[in-house]
């Protein structure tokens, strides 16, 4: 790999590094991002900007840009941000038609076979087009960046943040994300209190997003246990996009609805030779693997059953109502209940009813609002495409359900009564019990002042 100077070429400390086995998200010069998983000794093939070996990514950090020339990457220096000028120029009175510009699509695709780099071919466009500099400097910017993207062959590679990983499954099918959007998905987070070390369950039908930023936030300290609906592990493609390491991974395991049944009976296969004795190594490995998953399976059930989980998060196509009726008796108090659906109508009947049960407390219903501004030299403004909605979000806090329980004002008006129903004091010694039965000596004024005086009776 061809390496240019320039600050890109010494990789940043923070910034992870590519391996193989990794899938990497690639962000190709028309805007479009392509994700792909990197094979030993293999080849990646990116259609009309060319292909390259993966063994020229492994050890690079993420976030730098590559050409692609004969095969071979050559990193791009990172552009410097150049204050554009106020100038006189106006777009007015240009006319943008094929006379403008000389050079034809058969010389163009010449010098493209020829090997010319697509920086030439920009220069020499600009060069022949008549009405270049009587454009804006904005306008210029636009131009080279349109030709940029229709003739460069390179791409970026992109870091796998849960931002860009959100943003990346959004943009391309936001209906496996159930409409999460990257603000979404912080929001969820944020409310369900995930913090290191925390216990969660998590419901998770949004292709593992959820499960992702669960694990990221956990940071290889707490615990995660998933349900789902079949036998296997569910496949999470963002949880994959992740790249975690096994110290991450390794905090979530996954019970499906039955398994995760207190009154059901899990049918497994037996861990013991059918004749009573092993006749290979094969069949001893065969077993040995079916015995740790089986005790893996009832350590998990053992694990949910107990309880005093910290937070439930629920992303999920089923009726939100029965899963939190299913799972809320393993919450503990002061437990985080997250819902997020993209439909408002199912959420509003779970308000409804959540609002009337005195076992869960602050019961709230919101929709995000997200809008994305271009930060540019002059050209800072809001976008005029805009996603229609990132979904709504319930949240509410589950607490024990005690009807003998008393607000602490309450129990404060009760001793303020019993405070003004004390009998007034007598003119004798006497003896009275408080409320925690312990005696009190009540002793006449007029009495110890004869005493004192020596009047009194000794």
């Amino acid at each position: 790999m061809d390496v240019d100077a320039g600050p890109s070429t010494s990789a940043p400390t923070n910034v992870p590094v590519i391996e193989v086995g990794h899938t990497v998200l690639l962000k190709l010069p028309n805007g479009e991002t392509r994700t792909q998983k990197l094979e030993k000794n293999g080849t990646v093939s990116l259609g009309k900007y060319g292909s390259f070996k993966v063994n020229d990514l492994v050890g690079q950090p993420f976030g730098l840009t590559y050409d692609i020339v004969d095969r071979n990457l050559k990193i791009v220096p990172p552009r410097t941000i150049v204050e554009v000028e106020d100038t006189d120029a106006t777009n007015e009175m240009i006319n943008d038609g094929d006379s403008v510009q000389p050079l034809t699509l058969k010389e163009i695709e010449e010098l493209k076979n020829s090997g010319t780099h697509a920086s030439e071919i920009i220069q020499k466009q600009i060069d022949q087009h008549t009405n270049f500099q009587l454009k804006t400097e904005y306008s210029k910017e636009k131009y080279k960046k349109r030709k940029e993207a229709k003739y460069s062959k390179g791409f970026t590679t992109v870091i796998p943040t849960l931002f860009n990983v959100c943003d990346y499954w959004f943009n391309k099918d936001h209906d496996r994300l159930r409409d999460i959007r990257p603000d979404s998905l912080s929001q969820i987070l944020n409310l369900g209190s995930i913090r290191p070390g925390g216990r969660y369950l998590a419901v998770d039908d949004a292709s593992g997003i959820v499960v992702a930023g669960i694990l990221q936030r956990l940071g290889g300290k707490g615990r995660l246990i998933t349900l789902c609906d079949i036998d296997s592990p569910p496949a999470y493609p963002c949880l994959t996009q992740m790249n975690f390491p096994k110290e991450i991974t390794s905090l979530m395991s996954t019970l499906n609805w039955a398994t995760g049944d207190e009154d059901y009976t899990p049918i497994l296969p037996s861990a013991e030779p059918p004749t009573g004795q092993i006749k290979s190594e094969g069949q001893r490995s065969r077993l040995t693997k079916r015995k740790v998953a089986i005790d893996t399976l009832y350590q998990n059930r053992e694990e949910l059953f107990a309880g005093e989980f910290d937070g439930l998060l629920i992303a999920s196509q089923y009726d939100p109502w029965s899963i939190i009726e299913r799972l809320a008796p393993y919450l503990g108090g002061s437990a985080c209940i997250v819902v997020h659906s993209p439909q408002v109508q199912i959420l509003s009947d779970l308000y409804s009813k959540l609002k009337d049960l005195p076992g869960y407390l602050g019961t709230s219903l919101t929709e995000g609002f997200l809008r994305k501004y271009q930060v540019l030299p002059g050209r800072t403004h809001p976008m005029m495409n805009t996603s229609g909605t990132g979904g709504f979000i319930l949240h509410t806090i589950k607490v024990y359900d005690d009807p003998e329980a008393s607000s602490v004002l309450a129990n404060r008006r009760k001793a303020k009564v019993a405070r003004l129903e004390e009998p007034a004091p007598t003119e004798s010694a006497d003896v009275t019990m408080e409320a925690n039965n312990e005696p009190v000596v009540v002793v006449n004024v007029k009495d110890l002042q004869e005493q004192e005086a020596g009047q009194g009776p000794h």
